[in-house]
């Protein structure tokens, strides 16, 4: 009985730690590789395109202060496009801004800090303010719950079923890649 009191003060003391590590950093769950697995948006662009968007890779790296540096591996026609992105933090928990690519604004929608995040980007373009709304998986296969869980946000977000796209995935566009 000792011996099972002992185990699950130890189980607790470590739950605890790991809690206040979230605490101390709760950005930090957002930290590393994932795969951009589906999109939502009013852009135009993507509208006229969407039905020949793949699957994208992204790697977020926390750095001081709590901002995050974004790289992107985007398949295109004309190839794997990369690019990276500083995005700083507005003060709203979850919200970060970034100065590149007509000042996107990031809100974090929803994550279980492990396997999925949906992430709400807002610019403006040539005066219009364009919405996405991205589903970012750990893995390659997202599960059916997470997926209708991606198209009831996009609803609630005023999109409409034809401009939601789940991406394939594809292998020649990597963050690996030298």
């Amino acid at each position: 009985m000792r011996t099972m009191g002992l185990s699950l003060g130890l189980a607790l003391l470590c739950l605890l730690r790991v809690e206040a590590e979230n605490l101390a950093c709760p950005h930090c769950q957002i930290a590393g590789k994932w795969y951009i697995t589906a999109l939502a948006s009013n852009s135009e662009s993507y509208l006229q395109k969407k039905d020949k968007l793949k699957m994208a890779m992204a790697n977020i790296v926390v750095l001081g202060e709590g901002n995050l540096k974004v790289s992107f591996a985007i398949p295109t026609a004309e190839g794997c496009q990369k690019s990276e992105a500083i995005y700083r933090q507005t003060g709203i928990p979850g919200e970060y801004y970034s100065s590149g690519e007509g000042n996107k604004i990031a809100r974090v929608v929803d994550t279980d800090g492990k396997t999925y995040a949906v992430i709400f980007v807002s610019r403006v373009k040539d005066g219009k303010t364009l919405h996405m709304l991205r589903l970012y998986s750990r893995t390659r296969q997202v599960s059916p719950k997470i997926k209708a869980l991606f198209k009831k946000l996009a609803r609630e977000k005023s999109f409409t079923n034809e401009m939601i796209r789940m991406l394939p995935s594809q292998d020649e566009c990597s963050l690996d890649e030298a």
